[in-house]
């Protein structure tokens, strides 16, 4: 069974970099995957290896058959194609040829394509082709979308969401009539009710945010003054959604955003440098979000490209985290919002240094300027540079290296990273000195999602050894 995900992107023949151990380990679908790839990453199941200057590589893996496994991999998309049968992408055998690769280059000479490679080299890149080409903007096959009816799918939808908010504007002065107290006793079933309600009505982001007030209910001291800060927002959300007509569009479109309107990518594609900060999985109900940040060299935009897998498969979109890419990317409209949309890539990805950064102190600033446009934002991307971790009485913060003893400032690390792994790499990685660190500052503190070698130069080109290393 052929395995591939990706961009259909078409190579340029430019030099392709060597990935680094963790950059291949951060493509793994899951810890199984990483463990199985990691035993097949040595020369002794693999032959017929080889690379060619398009940036393909691949191998025969031997397996429990008689016929060993044929694997390969785009890595400028990247894609993936194997003959085993696993429905994981990148497979156990795509990780081994790749992290073989990252250990020992010497292990595949630049060649020409075996057949059964180039074969699937040269129909993947034939749909590149045809859907960068002129007919790609032509007429589709099944002829334009009936715009009448697709307005008047939107007005019921919309009607039915308006339905929702007001509902919810009416348990909302319900409960606050009643007391926050007399939710303790009502349990979680109140909140999945009225959650569900709200499923009915097409408005999931309603949903969302209504069960994770009931998450606050009894989780601590003080939860009823988190409640009321929670309860607020959301009220402001449907008294948004209620009056979006008086709205500006940036801030019509962030609110569509938020009540869970599809949403689709627009305006004049953004082609940059663009480097991969992180990339990580969350959990999403029944789904599984995968969320990866960029930055453009030359721009310096940061965007978030989010893909989901469902029924126990991992999201197809991965990038190595630490290269950049020379990729296009449609921004998402609303004010404030980083989501885009990955186009065409035009190059090799290559390894690149950390981004530039900004010192601990103006973090809590530029959250504040993200507030103003989206005033429903838990968390803004930010680098940190010159910040060394340190315990605090509460757990750990990351402190301004060049700040004044009496005066410095220092940010807390958000209460879910505590227990993270990621949380001792970075005080591992630092050894008491200086590192940049790529992460969220929002209202509960600062979440670390990578960091880069304190010798690693802002902008630098950085080296195949992989100096990012990952905190999620």
């Amino acid at each position: 069974m052929q395995l591939s995900h990706g961009g259909e992107s078409s190579p340029t023949g430019a030099p392709v970099a060597r990935w680094s151990v963790e950059q291949v380990l951060a493509l793994a679908p899951d810890a199984a995957s990483r463990k199985a790839g990691t035993r097949l990453g040595a020369a002794g199941p693999w032959s017929g290896t080889g690379s060619d200057a398009s940036g393909a590589v691949w191998g025969l893996c031997k397996g429990s058959g008689s016929t060993p496994y044929r694997t390969l991999v785009d890595t400028t998309g990247p894609a993936y194609a194997c003959s085993c049968p696993s429905r994981k992408f990148p497979c156990k055998h795509a990780l081994g040829l790749l992290l073989l690769r990252a250990s020992d280059d010497g292990a595949f000479p630049p060649a020409e394509p075996a057949d059964w490679a180039e074969e699937w080299l040269t129909g993947r890149r034939a749909r590149a082709a045809r859907e960068s080409g002129p007919a790609a903007g032509g007429d589709s096959v099944r002829g334009p979308a009936d715009p009448a009816a697709a307005r008047k799918r939107a007005e019921r939808r919309a009607e039915r969401v308006t339905g929702g908010a007001q509902e919810l504007e009416q348990r909302l002065a319900d409960l606050l009539r009643g007391g926050l107290a007399a939710t303790d006793r009502s349990g979680y079933g109140l909140w999945e009710e009225t959650a569900a309600r709200m499923v009915d009505s097409q408005a999931p982001g309603l949903a969302a945010r209504v069960r994770e007030l009931g998450a606050i209910t009894g989780s601590g001291p003080g939860w009823p003054v988190r409640l009321l800060e929670e309860c607020g927002l959301l009220h402001l959300l449907d008294t948004a959604w209620l009056g979006r007509d008086r709205l500006p569009d940036p801030l019509a479109a962030t609110v569509r955003t938020r009540v869970g309107l599809p949403q689709s990518a627009e305006g004049p594609p953004v082609r940059d440098q663009w480097l991969v900060l992180a990339q990580y999985d969350t959990p999403d109900g029944k789904i599984v979000a995968r969320r990866i940040w960029l930055y453009g060299r030359r721009s310096g935009r940061t965007a978030l490209l989010l893909s989901f897998g469902a029924a126990g498969r991992s999201p197809a979109q991965a990038l190595p985290v630490g290269a950049t890419i020379d990729a296009e990317l449609t921004p998402y409209p609303g004010g404030g919002q980083l989501r885009a949309e990955l186009g065409e890539q035009f190059g090799a990805t290559t390894a690149a240094g950390p981004p530039p950064g900004i010192a601990a102190a103006a973090a809590p600033a530029v959250y504040g300027n993200a507030l103003r446009d989206d005033p429903w934002l838990d968390a803004w991307p930010v680098t940190l540079r010159d910040v060394i971790p340190v315990p605090s009485k509460d757990g750990w913060q990351l402190a301004d290296a060049h700040a004044d003893a009496r005066t410095g400032s220092a940010l807390p690390i958000a209460p879910a990273a505590l227990s993270r792994p990621g949380l001792w790499k970075l005080v591992a990685l630092s050894g008491g000195g200086p590192v940049t660190v790529f992460g969220e500052i929002g209202h509960r503190g600062f979440e670390p999602f990578a960091a880069w070698d304190p010798g690693e130069d802002e902008e630098g080109a950085g080296t195949t050894g992989g100096p990012v290393v990952q905190l999620v």
